[in-house]
């Protein structure tokens, strides 16, 4: 099942009433990345490569570069194909992160393509099972209010299911104070309340809020800093008890390798559109479960990635939590292709059980909504 075509589409939509604020800046637009590969039998798969906040950049790399290294090569053969994208352009000078965001739109796209050809969801394929996977409330949303709003915002979620919810910190300390104590009081001892900072935070912030989540029963406290700054996560480790989380931007199993060596993120967070793909994926969770350290997959933006998440933590034995984007207007997810998942009443999702990923593209949403230039958030 030989590959005879790679094509990528970078996409956006504008949010023009202002999109949440969050620890990195204002969000004005949207990106993604979708990758398409066809196989000499007809076959299409499709993947997401994480945007990169360079999305045509990161699409050209697609189709000028990696498309030529893995044309004619076998759709099945996806190790075989990480091994020749790593060894000719991210192993050295292969513009690093941007190679691994570019290369795990492929390989999702070859996963839904083996699947498809072998008519199997996915999960399956994966050697897993159609379980139940727990959900948390969180992607794009949750984030700097009023704690009444944030409560308001939070409560149709609750009555949906969810059993966990993910909220923005990286504000001012004390600001991030009353939200999470408003939402503790608010719901209970029973709700899981996660919280990520988006690279916010100082390490003087951290020292003052971790005594505060650990009272709280705060269940992680994610990327407070940037990925690199592994001295400052070590200091952090001493202020409390609080889990710290980190992975979405960690890019392949090698540099997941120092996270282990450094033993200071309990919890991982790789993502499939960003981290090599579900190939370099299923090597990152088999390297944690040797550690006994949970999985917890960071989603990306389009439904293809989210379904693509929920069939890997069926898959594997160290799934922890699916990050259910809740976003209040996010087409890539409502409207670029099937449905891709739906919360139950116990909080969980499930994979879903057509061949594949499941989700199928209308080509017709990305030339509707072609890229925007210029940065995302201001």
């Amino acid at each position: 099942m030989k590959i005879v075509d790679v094509r990528a589409f970078p996409t956006s939509f504008p949010l023009p009433q202002g999109g949440p604020r969050l620890g990195i800046g204002q969000a004005v637009k949207r990106d993604a990345v979708m990758v398409k590969v066809t196989t000499e039998d007809g076959i299409v798969g499709w993947g997401e490569s994480h945007h990169g906040r360079a999305h045509t950049a990161i699409a050209t790399l697609i189709q000028t570069t990696l498309r030529g290294l893995i044309l004619g090569m076998d759709a099945f053969d996806t190790t075989g194909i990480n091994a020749r994208i790593y060894q000719y352009q991210l192993a050295s000078h292969g513009m690093g992160a941007a190679c691994a965001m570019a290369m795990s739109g492929i390989d999702m796209a070859l996963w839904d393509a083996k699947a498809k050809a072998l008519n199997l969801p996915l999960y399956k394929l994966l050697g897993g099972s159609g379980r139940a996977v727990p959900a948390y409330a969180g992607g794009v949303a949750l984030g700097y209010q009023d704690p009444a709003a944030l409560i308001d915002e939070a409560s149709p979620h609750i009555e949906a299911g969810y059993k966990a919810v993910k909220l923005r910190v990286g504000d001012t300390v004390k600001d991030d104070i009353a939200r999470m104590e408003a939402v503790r009081t608010a719901f209970g001892e029973d709700l899981a309340i996660l919280t990520d900072a988006n690279i916010g935070y100082s390490i003087e912030q951290v020292r003052q809020v971790m005594p505060e989540m650990d009272r709280l029963n705060i269940g992680w406290l994610e990327e407070p800093f940037p990925a690199h700054d592994h001295h400052r996560y070590a200091q952090a480790r001493g202020y409390g008890v609080t889990p710290l989380a980190a992975g979405e931007n960690h890019f392949t199993r090698f540099e997941f390798t120092r996270v282990l060596e450094d033993g200071v993120i309990t919890i991982w967070q790789p993502d499939l559109s960003k981290c090599g793909g579900i190939t370099e994926a299923l090597r990152i969770a088999g390297m944690a479960s040797a550690f006994k350290i949970p999985i917890h997959p960071h989603s990306s933006m389009s439904g293809v990635n989210q379904a693509a998440s929920i069939h890997f933590l069926a898959a594997i034995e160290n799934g922890g939590y699916f990050e259910a984007d809740i976003s209040r207007a996010n087409r890539f997810r409502d409207e670029l292709g099937s449905t891709p998942w739906a919360i139950g009443a116990d909080g969980t999702v499930r994979p879903n059980e057509a061949p594949g990923i499941g989700v199928e593209i209308d080509e017709a949403f990305l030339a509707a909504y072609p890229a925007i230039e210029g940065p995302g958030y201001v």
